[in-house]
């Protein structure tokens, strides 16, 4: 009874598949560290924002379709950025710290995005931390060590995809600073470089492919935490409404957007609870862009949200007693990053007034949500592994896998 259950719902899943529109416009959002917890904690307290008891969505969590994934990798059953980008992005699982190579250390993986790109779509990689780090990286880049970074920039400037944004290349000069910059290879290689959304809207015309980053971006490595966010700094909402800007034609042949969300993990890993929090809302307000796009192109946009693992082990819940108390992390106003050690522990015992728990500083084994909304989002309800993820991208794309 169970297998012909399996069967029906298969059978089921393909006929949906079959009768669905093809998707034309894709959005693919990693919140990465972001597990079930770090949503329902950030609705929560959009909630206590609006004066309410009780929760409120974010802009992906009203999507009609709800999954989860498992996130494993090869090696372990805790997974890295890394392993876990090359699931997303490939299909196949692989070691922890290990970059669209497989086990064997010899066998490169191809990312969807190429795929995708020789299909003919315009692709977009974006993230707000480094582009060469892990799960950007993962769509584009092979290598055995997802720490030799100036190695894997240089393998941008040869995808041939028309738009990068986000933060800066990490090491961009080598590890020791001794190395030709690999900003200079990728605007040799005919991608026009931009800071800040001015420069973005200052050289977008005429430019055949674009890498944008924040202003002064090329002596930085990540955005600013929204928290600490002040005057010019671009937000994740700023990179997916230029990629979209940059990518869109009428009438032209679609695009392929990957949007990662970085700092959700980093500040998990530091337990930076109101950090945490408000880089979940700037995923939302990323999402929302793509969302307002959905809504003008709804027969042929596919938003798909996930994460590539959950950090910090989040609970909301510490000690005893069965309520919140929000109002405790209204003093904190600024990162971990830039407080003392003093100001890191009152902001720990702010969390933990609020009720709200970390139980590790690294990545756990949960499983992550998966929402979806348009055309195919039908494939991607349910339990799935993070492999499953890039294949029903193709398919609701029709590209071969």
């Amino acid at each position: 009874m169970k297998r012909f259950s399996i069967i029906v719902f298969l059978a089921t899943l393909s006929a949906l598949s079959a009768n669905a529109q093809t998707a034309k416009y894709v959005f693919y959002f990693i919140g990465d560290g972001m597990g079930f917890n770090h949503v329902s904690l950030t609705e929560y307290y959009q909630g206590y924002t609006e004066d309410v008891f009780d929760s409120r969505p974010l802009s992906f969590t009203m999507f009609p379709v709800l999954g989860q994934a498992v996130t494993h990798s090869e090696s372990n059953l805790i997974t890295d950025s890394a392993a876990a980008g090359t699931a997303l992005s490939t299909g196949s699982k692989t070691n922890n710290g290990m970059l669209c190579m497989a086990s064997d250390s010899a066998t490169a993986l191809e990312s969807i995005a190429y795929k995708i790109h020789d299909a003919g779509y315009k692709v977009g990689i974006s993230s707000t931390v480094g582009l060469n780090h892990a799960t950007p990286a993962a769509f584009y880049g092979h290598n055995i060590d997802r720490g030799n970074y100036y190695d894997i920039a240089a393998e941008i400037p040869a995808t041939g995809f028309e738009f990068f944004a986000g933060g800066g290349l990490i090491e961009s000069n080598g590890k020791d600073g001794d190395k030709p910059s690999a900003y200079n290879a990728i605007e040799d290689s005919g991608y026009t470089i931009a800071e800040g959304m001015d420069g973005y809207y200052a050289s977008k015309d005429g430019a055949e492919k674009m890498m944008l980053l924040q202003k002064d971006g090329r002596l930085k490595t990540e955005l600013p935490y929204a928290i600490d966010r002040t005057g010019d700094d671009m937000s994740q909402a700023d990179l997916v409404r230029a990629s979209i800007d940059f990518l869109y034609e009428e009438d032209g042949p679609g695009f392929f957007i990957m949007s990662e969300a970085g700092r959700i993990d980093w500040a998990s890993h530091g337990n930076d609870t109101k950090t945490a929090i408000l880089e979940t809302l700037s995923l939302s307000d990323a999402v929302a862009e793509a969302v307002a796009f959905y809504n003008e192109h709804p027969d042929e946009t596919l938003i798909i949200v996930t994460a590539d693992h959950e950090t910090g082990g989040l609970t909301l819940a510490y000690d005893e007693g069965y309520n919140m108390y929000f109002d405790k992390i209204d003093r904190i106003d600024r990162s971990k990053d830039k407080v003392d050690e003093d100001g890191k522990e009152d902001m720990d015992e702010a969390s933990h007034e609020a009720h709200i728990g970390w139980t590790t500083k690294d990545h756990s084994a949960a499983n992550v949500p998966v929402f979806a909304i348009g055309a195919g989002s039908e494939l991607f309800s349910g339990r799935m592994d993070n492999t499953e993820i890039p294949e029903r991208i193709c398919r609701a794309m029709n590209i071969t896998f």
